[in-house]
């Protein structure tokens, strides 16, 4: 989804492929916001891949840098790589999602243009359920759009496992994150 506020969240046309369908997302918040003229000209953009662990954020690093997905482990630290799509390089850093990781991700925002916020739309209860004892995504998105240090990036919310039985689809889990309560915090995918 991209949208730039205060419009509604549209769909990201995704006969491009999914790399095609995640770079035109952060290029076109980019390119038709506000933040189209701090980036202007500019051909290599920081990106955070966030989320709950085993949200998906390794399989959606590997998935953007080889095409297909790969076998993954969890992520202790994070994980670097370049995904180039049309001329554009995207620096890629997938962070560890680990309650005991997540305190670290502010350290690694200071350059990110953009930020990949996953969540696992077949987990439920990982979602908004506030008898989680770690953390709820609700939770962990609204901490990253309240921090000053993000506050002129671009958020993509990526609806993951939807190939799954149950899984919410992504209307539903804007909702769930409470989306429109902070639309007008930054443009947001």
């Amino acid at each position: 989804w991209v949208t730039n506020f205060p419009q509604e969240c549209q769909r990201t046309p995704v006969n491009q492929g999914f790399v095609g369908a995640i770079a035109s997302a952060i290029t076109n918040a980019f390119s038709a916001s506000w933040l189209g003229k701090l980036f202007t000209g500019t051909r290599a953009h920081s990106i955070r891949i966030v989320g709950l662990d085993s949200a998906g954020k390794t399989t959606i690093l590997y998935r953007l840098k080889l095409g297909k997905v790969i076998p993954t482990i969890p992520t202790i630290g994070y994980n670097v790589d370049t995904v180039v799509h049309q001329n554009v390089t995207f620096s890629v850093w997938d962070l560890g999602g680990q309650e005991r990781l997540r305190p670290l991700w502010r350290e690694r925002f200071r350059d990110a243009a953009a930020v990949i916020f996953v969540v696992d739309c077949h987990n439920h209860d990982r979602i908004t359920e506030a008898h989680w004892a770690c953390g709820t995504a609700k939770d962990e998105l609204q901490r990253l759009m309240e921090d000053e240090m993000l506050s002129h990036t671009v958020f993509l919310i990526l609806a993951n496992k939807q190939d799954l039985p149950g899984a919410w689809k992504p209307e539903v889990v804007a909702d769930k994150l409470g989306i429109k309560e902070v639309r007008s915090r930054m443009p947001w995918c």
